[in-house]
């Protein structure tokens, strides 16, 4: 007997309902997972998070690390807090925290400043620990710039066509800015990829290796503190000693930065204040250290 083709439909139907119902339950996971970035430890897309004054927050790293440059100057200047968000929402709408190398005219780096109009030589307008300090020079002579809204204290500075549009990133420039000020402890995080290439080299005559060389210069340049190399670390991790008013506050502000520059000088792990943030582990975010150093100690180590 001929069997009529329509009674396997219903069984048909079914078995695409399941399949349809694994193929979604597979995009929502590779959707949550893209979202946040991690699936347990293991990165997925790589970004950095700052939670602070009720909100959050998110940039790649790249962008993590200048808008940490940014606020490291401000703080080495002794600047409030408002002036690295008025730098931080500026970079955001001139170049999106990237250094940029081209623009409208002769626009460059992270500002777009112009070597024409008297900012500096190309090669210092990209340099962003020049090209911030460029920015705050004009920002502090401007008269009650704190209390200026911030598309009016940008746009003095910047002399843009387009001075509303410094407004729309203020929300995210003040969290950012409270983070790597040191006002919002543990507020930052970053999911990163493993570091590039091997760590296992000896340390060279000044008793580093080369990351932590490079970690040394960078902090100095960007941070204006100096560090020595941890005993017993073989020359791979430097301490930071934070002294004088507010050191819990600066102490911070150091440790975010130096996890926001982390994809970029290769860090592994970064430890203050009985916290500490481990690249292996970075969805975790800032847990209890096992060994916690001294207040105003800060610990980075390297690849």
């Amino acid at each position: 007997m001929t069997r009529r083709p329509g009674r396997r439909r219903p069984f048909a139907r079914a078995a695409f309902a399941i399949c349809l119902v694994i193929l979604l339950g597979g995009l929502g996971v590779v959707g949550w997972a893209w979202w946040t970035g991690s699936i347990g430890g293991l990165p997925v897309r790589p970004h950095c998070t700052a939670t602070a004054l009720n909100a959050s927050t998110e940039l790649d790293p790249e962008q993590a690390g200048n808008a940490a440059v940014i606020a490291a100057v401000a703080v080495r200047r002794n600047l409030p807090a408002r002036a690295a968000t008025i730098g931080i929402a500026t970079a955001m709408q001139e170049s999106k925290l990237y250094n940029v190398s081209g623009g409208d005219l002769d626009s460059i780096g992270l500002f777009q400043q112009r070597p024409s109009q008297g900012w500096g030589t190309a090669a210092q307008v990209q340099d962003p620990v020049y090209a911030t300090n460029a920015f705050f020079n004009r920002l502090v002579k401007i008269e009650g710039y704190q209390d200026l809204p911030i598309t009016e204290a940008a746009q003095k500075v910047q002399l843009s066509a387009f001075p509303a549009a410094y407004a729309d990133h203020e929300p995210q420039a003040r969290i950012w800015a409270s983070s790597f000020s040191g006002y919002s402890p543990a507020a930052l995080s970053c999911v990163l990829d493993a570091p590039k290439g091997s760590g296992d080299v000896a340390p060279g005559a000044d008793g580093l290796t080369p990351r932590a060389r490079a970690l040394a210069t960078a902090a100095q340049a960007e941070t204006g503190r100096g560090a020595r190399a941890v005993a017993g670390s073989k020359g791979s991790a430097l301490q930071f000693t934070v002294a004088g008013k507010e050191v819990d506050r600066l102490s911070w502000a150091l440790a975010q930065w130096a996890v926001a520059k982390a994809d970029d000088l290769d860090l592994t792990a970064v430890e203050v204040a009985g916290k500490q943030w481990r690249r292996d582990s970075g969805a975790d975010g800032w847990t209890a250290s096992d060994h916690p150093p001294p207040a105003g100690t800060v610990i980075i180590r390297t690849a």
